[in-house]
């Protein structure tokens, strides 16, 4: 697929920009954003979990694909990453932007729903796992990328990727597709 065709978010290249500005080297490629944005498009009046916000740049596929009756809580622990991301989304009230240890927010939200989960952060993909799946509603989406092996993975990473996908493909309460695509997706759904 050629990423030139991929019409980008409205605030895309101004986040990008400051990213580059700001020695910002973590984002999820185009076609993870692409793959977001026509997720959640399918879901009107949803309501979104964002795990590891950095700049905002994944934050401005899913933003963009919202209804005017949906959500996004976004979560990150650097507040020079999210400072990128607040500039362009504090006026938006769909959109909450969260500075807090990710896994701190897991454990004390454990009462919420979500139509989808993006886990682009260790917490939610490698570290609180099944409290993370707990907050998938019955017919959403858990989504991971970053499954295939890439340049900058410290030694000995590719054996936690190999425990989460054999972790999810055991998981009877959710059907699960692996993607060779983009880095690698995981997109999981759950069970009725």
């Amino acid at each position: 697929m050629d990423d030139k065709r991929i019409e980008l978010p409205e605030n895309y290249k101004s986040i990008l920009s400051k990213s580059k500005e700001i020695k910002f080297s973590m984002s999820s490629d185009l076609q993870t954003g692409s793959l977001l944005r026509t997720i959640i498009t399918s879901k009107p009046g949803g309501t979104f979990l964002e795990l590891g916000t950095g700049t905002g740049l994944s934050l401005a596929w899913i933003v963009e694909a919202m209804d005017t009756d949906s959500k996004v809580v976004t979560i990150d622990n650097d507040k020079t990453y999210l400072s990128v991301a607040t500039k362009h989304y504090e006026n938006d009230k769909r959109v909450s932007i969260i500075c807090e240890d990710g896994s701190a927010w897991i454990k004390n939200n454990q009462d919420k729903r979500f139509d989808l989960i993006f886990a682009d952060a260790w917490p939610g993909k490698y570290s609180l796992l099944d409290e993370t799946l707990e907050l998938v509603k019955v017919g959403g989406i858990y989504i991971i990328d970053d499954m295939l092996a890439q340049s900058n993975w410290p030694e000995g990473h590719q054996e936690k990727v190999d425990w989460l996908v054999a972790y999810l493909e055991k998981r009877k309460d959710f059907n699960i597709t692996k993607i060779c695509w983009s880095t690698g997706l995981i997109i999981a759904s759950r069970r009725h």
